[in-house]
């Protein structure tokens, strides 16, 4: 993310594996304007004894910075604690003075098990479908649906917030227990959260959301659900609170995350796999008619031999203009976040 002076600011998890390695912490780094090189990494939080993941940092509209990540309890992501922080001291240091930290704890209620069983029936099915709650799929996460325990926790983060004109920020959510998304709400600048109505799908999670000129809003989900692997999508028309049940859009994705964002030109940009099997392609794709048609597109990496992964794209626009991607970057045994940076120019050129 860009901070009020134009450095950036990245966060990731580090340890010795994901949420089954008790030694993972989120680490940050500091790319100061003008440089050309990222500080050293710093600890941003640690629970110790747990895995922290999934790290998400955000502006909000008073420029205080928050971090918001996830505690796996048990080594389970379905036990996984919502947690932030918050700075108004980031300037100074390359390392932010946390003011306050707290959990976001959210209690979907009946309309949350209700709108799962009304939207599984309305929507076509995709035959054989995993989840962590329900090998046998549609009747058994209904049923978990129920259960107080499962719905009010295992939310996690992966994708920036978005802030809507009336000043709504959007936090997106999935669980990987009930393999679909939901929505944290806050209408007062992150003082409190509520939860949307779930996005229903097979495997439709980590949404991406953007605000059409209309006002409605689209999420664009990762595909952990049955082939063909497509990029899901939902939309909304009450500000993120109700939401389509989730359809496959033309776009290939090979069960990763994805993120779209709108440009200061109104154009719309996606970052993705664009392919149905592996990770050895990553691509960017503009569309400059709110996602009706994608008419460019420039590939970031494409490894012909299909060796490499390239995933888990986290992307903004800085005041500049520039647009910048990071990513994972896993190739001939070495792993590291590669940061990337180019005019929309770049994308559009490219034939």
């Amino acid at each position: 993310m860009e901070l009020p002076n134009g450095d950036l600011l990245s966060s990731w998890f580090q340890g010795s594996g994901e949420r089954n390695s008790n030694d993972v912490v989120i680490n940050g780094s500091r790319l100061k304007k003008g440089s050309k090189k990222w500080s050293a990494p710093f600890l941003l939080a640690d629970t110790p004894g747990q895995p922290d993941c999934n790290p998400v940092l955000f502006l909000d509209a008073k420029d205080k910075l928050y971090l918001f990540w996830v505690v796996v309890q048990a080594n389970r992501w379905e036990r996984s604690i919502l947690k932030y922080k918050v700075a108004s001291d980031y300037m100074k240091a390359e390392i932010p003075k946390w003011e306050w930290q707290d959990v976001i704890l959210l209690k979907p209620d009946e309309a949350f098990e209700k709108t799962i069983e009304e939207q599984f029936e309305a929507m076509p099915s995709r035959g054989l479908t995993w989840a962590e709650f329900a090998p046998n799929y549609e009747s058994m996460i209904i049923e978990a649906a129920k259960d107080k325990t499962k719905k009010e926790t295992g939310w996690m983060t992966r994708i920036h917030p978005t802030v809507l004109p009336s000043g709504r920020i959007l936090l997106p959510l999935y669980s990987d227990g009930y393999n679909l998304s939901l929505i944290g709400i806050s209408d007062d600048n992150g003082a409190t959260w509520q939860p949307s109505l779930p996005i229903v799908g097979y495997g439709n999670i980590q949404p991406s959301i953007v605000q059409k000129k209309d006002g409605s809003l689209v999420a664009y989900m990762r595909d952990n659900g049955d082939a063909p692997g497509r990029i899901l999508e939902s939309t909304s028309k009450d500000e993120g609170y109700s939401w389509t049940h989730a359809s496959e859009s033309k776009i290939p994705n090979p069960g990763t995350s994805v993120e779209t964002i709108v440009l200061k030109n109104g154009n719309w940009i996606m970052v993705y796999n664009d392919i149905e099997s592996g990770r050895y392609s990553l691509a960017v794709s503009v569309s400059d008619d709110e996602g009706k048609t994608w008419k460019w597109t420039r590939n970031l990496e494409n490894e012909v031999n299909k060796e490499g992964s390239f995933s888990y794209p986290s992307m903004i626009q800085s005041k500049d203009g520039l647009i910048h991607i990071t990513y994972s970057y896993h190739i001939k045994g070495n792993k590291t976040i590669k940061h990337v940076a180019f005019p929309l120019e770049w994308v559009k050129e490219y034939k």
